[in-house]
């Protein structure tokens, strides 16, 4: 708070103007992070991350290759959940802290979906679809099934995983923008009066 005295000996107590301009650049920085939408990439990236690994589960049931020996729907479904779970959390609660852990963990779920993405590719160019050889009833073999489905079951992964990466690349540079933009402002706010959350809405 300022204090200014007149020439009359009267006080006056105003608002201190730091104070006043880091408020509003608080509201500014939730303004931007709202227009941002993190709540809506945040639950994108929960759904794929959920979609991952339950469309992983049947790859279990057929032949063991290099995607499920490695487990790479479940690690990089369980990254892309917690990613989504943080995007949220930046949405209800925009701290300048919350923001460095949200731009991580993007920056993370794009970094191993770039992972997956190369070992689900490498996964399916070494185990082609087994041709079809005829049984007594007239139908193609299990293997043949069983590769068809594997294959078309880790394409799917493959393309959600690029949604997901796409998603967590701009989720993580609008963070970034952000960060920049406002980050001169972080050390302020251990300092700055208390504000409640529906101040800065």
């Amino acid at each position: 708070m300022a204090v200014a005295v007149s020439r009359d000996l009267t006080v006056q107590v105003m608002d201190d103007v730091n104070a006043v301009k880091l408020i509003d650049r608080q509201k500014a920085l939730r303004a931007a992070i709202q227009r941002g939408e993190p709540k809506c990439l945040g639950v994108s990236q929960v759904m794929l991350g959920l979609m991952v690994m339950s469309y992983s589960i049947p790859l279990h049931f057929t032949i063991g290759t290099e995607v499920v020996n490695l487990g790479v729907p479940w690690w990089s479904g369980l990254t892309f959940i917690a990613a989504g779970v943080v995007a949220i959390i930046l949405d209800k609660h925009c701290t300048m802290k919350i923001l460095r852990v949200s731009m991580v963990a993007s920056g993370a779920s794009t970094l191993l979906a770039l992972v997956a993405v190369i070992i689900y590719s490498v996964d399916i160019n070494r185990n082609p679809e087994l041709p079809c050889v005829k049984t007594s009833h007239g139908l193609c073999n299990d293997d043949h099934y069983s590769t068809m489905l594997s294959r078309g079951l880790k394409s799917s992964l493959l393309l959600f995983t690029l949604a997901q990466a796409a998603i967590s690349a701009v989720l993580g540079f609008i963070h970034f923008r952000q960060r920049r933009s406002f980050g001169q402002y972080a050390y302020l706010t251990q300092d700055a009066p208390l504000t409640s959350t529906s101040d800065l809405n």
